[in-house]
Formats: structure tokens, sequence, C-alpha cells
């Protein structure tokens, strides 16, 4: 089994990276970070023994992500699974207040990164007759919260094109699903506060939020349901947080 994992340096990229290759599922990981690509790469092939390649691209630029999955050779074709991963937020501040530069690096990420890869890999499983995609969303997708706008936006559109995906690519026999955490202690917050890691800190202090090992757990049981299951979407959230806004904290 082969599964392409974008984003896959940090966070739930790399817990799922890790937790496949535990599994024996050979990887094409990729990221924007060749160090860290690098590293990661020597490190799942001397603990795990598998097959690994890295392919180091942005997915915001559609001629790298071209030249990257179009040179795979013939055996690093055959996907199995695409782990959309890739995304981020940038910027916490009201819509008149709103930054464009981070406007931009969020719809181009969130929204336009995830159809180039998919653009590039779902013929790909067409010809093996055979995938799944599983793209990461957010409760962002599933609702609103003060100055989370675009990035609301952006994740209501990879909940909308999850359902497109599902229903253009059932004749082909492809499942999609898509895993939609809250919170979760990664760099995220890190990136949205521009690496004000005070101000990171801060987002989860008093509560117990998901790790990245969590939401890898869960990409990989949906991941292994038997052929004729397909999980169309998972909602997955501390226990202490209710939706967006209501979290409890201790003091």
């Amino acid at each position: 089994m082969l599964a392409l994992i974008t984003g896959a340096t940090s966070g739930i990229g790399k817990a799922s990276a890790e937790l496949f290759a535990k599994n024996g599922i050979d990887l094409i990981v990729t990221g924007r970070r060749q160090e860290r690509l690098d590293a990661l790469t020597e490190q799942l092939r001397r603990e795990f023994n598998i097959q690994v390649l890295s392919l180091c691209f942005d997915v915001r630029n559609l001629k790298e992500v071209e030249k990257a999955i179009g040179s795979l050779a013939d055996n690093y074709k055959n996907i199995d699974i695409l782990l959309n991963n890739a995304g981020l937020a940038s910027g916490l501040s009201p819509i008149q207040d709103g930054d464009i530069e981070d406007w931009d690096k969020m719809i181009d990420t969130n929204v336009k990164g995830l159809l180039y890869v998919t653009k590039m890999v779902a013929p790909l499983m067409i010809n093996s007759k055979k995938g799944h995609i599983i793209n990461i969303g957010s409760i962002a997708g599933k609702e609103t919260y003060a100055n989370g706008n675009v990035y609301c936006a952006s994740k209501h559109a990879v909940d909308a094109l999850n359902k497109g995906m599902r229903i253009d690519l059932l004749p082909h026999g492809i499942k999609v699903s898509s895993i939609n955490p809250g919170m979760v202690e990664t760099e995220f917050s890190i990136v949205r506060f521009h690496g004000d890691t005070d101000r990171a800190k801060k987002a989860y202090e008093g509560m117990q939020p998901l790790t990245a090992a969590d939401i890898a757990e869960t990409i990989y049981w949906v991941a292994t349901r038997p052929a004729h299951v397909n999980i169309n979407e998972v909602i997955i959230m501390p226990t202490v947080q209710a939706n967006s806004t209501t979290v409890i904290r201790k003091n």
C-alpha cells in the first residue's frame, strides 16, 4: 500500500506519516522545507524499513505540483491513499482589518493547493480503479467564529469540495473522506499568529487539546475500513470543547 501525504513535515501530517509507516504503508511525503523532509525520510526508513519518496514543493504553486507529481516513477504512481493535509490559518482579525497577504495564503493553500494536488493524483487512482482521498478540514468548515472569516471560508470550501469529490469519483470506486478537528495543539497557532509563540501558547491554556497523534489515529482508522465502507466525514473534538467558541478551561 502507498500513501501520499502533503504537509508531512510537522503536526498532523508528520504524525500520520509515522503511524502509516509503523503499519507498513509505503509513503510519498511532501512539504516546503527540504531539511525537514530529509530528516523525516531518513527517520521513517530507519525506524520502519519502508519505501519513502520525498517531494519538496509548495502546494500553492501549480507548476511545482505538476512537476513533482508528474515526475513520479511508475512504481510510485499506484497511490492508494492521498492525505490532503497541507493547510494553515494566518491571522485572526475582523474582516475590515484583514491582511490581504494572509487571505491569499489561506485560500491558496487550503483550497487551491488541495485542488492542485487532487487534480494530479485523482487520474492516477482512476487508472488503477482504486484509491482513497482524505481531506483535512476543520470545525471551522462547519461553523464560523469571530475574526475567523477567511479561514472559516477556506475550510467551508474544503467541506464542499469533499462532498463534490465524493459524488464525482463515486463511479470510479474511489473513496473520499474528511476529518474535521477542533482544537489540536501543533504549530497551527504559531503559524496563525505569525510566530508569536506566547500568544499561540495562550490558545491552549487551561484545557487539554487534541494532539496530532489523536488525529493521525482517526485518519488511519478511516483509511483502513473494509473496501465496501466509506466514512464520509468525521468531526473530532477535545472532550472540553463543544464548538468553535465553547471551551471549558481551568483557572
